[in-house]
């Protein structure tokens, strides 16, 4: 059984999740709305894992991913579970480059195709694991190709670079 914090703006999906959670015998100690309260619930629980959407209240940004951020640096023990429906590239790297300790994990909304899976994912990333969706890796890895120091090259200076 594993100890969780769950933070999702959207009631709905939070109650759903808490209740498969649950139903796979974990204990959600707090589910919340807003990163403010993920981090109080955090530091009060220490809990084994957190699960955080990125997009919250107030600005529906990236309060949860920087959140998750300081919960990696703040308590490095606690593993965390990024679920979204979106890949928020400038804070993935620090998300995955922090602290070692509890486990990280990145997983997007609509590519989780069982609950099995997303309970597998939880249990790996709480038992210290790094689990991240393909298609993550797949966007930073495509970024930085764009943004290297050869993006900005022409075709024919490219040309001239390779003879």
């Amino acid at each position: 059984m594993l100890r969780i914090v769950l933070a999702e703006d959207a009631a709905l999906l939070r109650e759903g999740l808490v209740g498969i959670l649950e139903r796979a015998g974990h204990e959600v100690v707090a589910a919340v709305g807003d990163a403010d309260a993920l981090l109080a619930y955090t530091a009060r629980e220490l809990p084994d894992i957190v699960v955080t959407d990125i997009r919250m209240p107030p600005t529906h940004t990236d309060e949860g991913l920087r959140a998750a951020a300081r919960i990696r640096a703040e308590h490095p023990e606690v593993a965390v579970l990024v679920l979204s429906a979106y890949v928020a590239e400038a804070y993935v790297p620090e998300l995955l480059d922090s602290t070692p300790g509890g486990g990280v994990g990145y997983l997007l909304k609509d590519r989780v195709g069982h609950v099995r899976e997303f309970l597998d994912s939880v249990s790996r990333v709480a038992a210290g694991e790094t689990v991240v969706d393909p298609e993550v890796v797949r966007q930073l890895l495509g970024r930085r190709r764009e943004d290297g120091p050869l993006a900005s090259l022409t075709g024919r200076e490219r040309e001239v670079l390779a003879l």
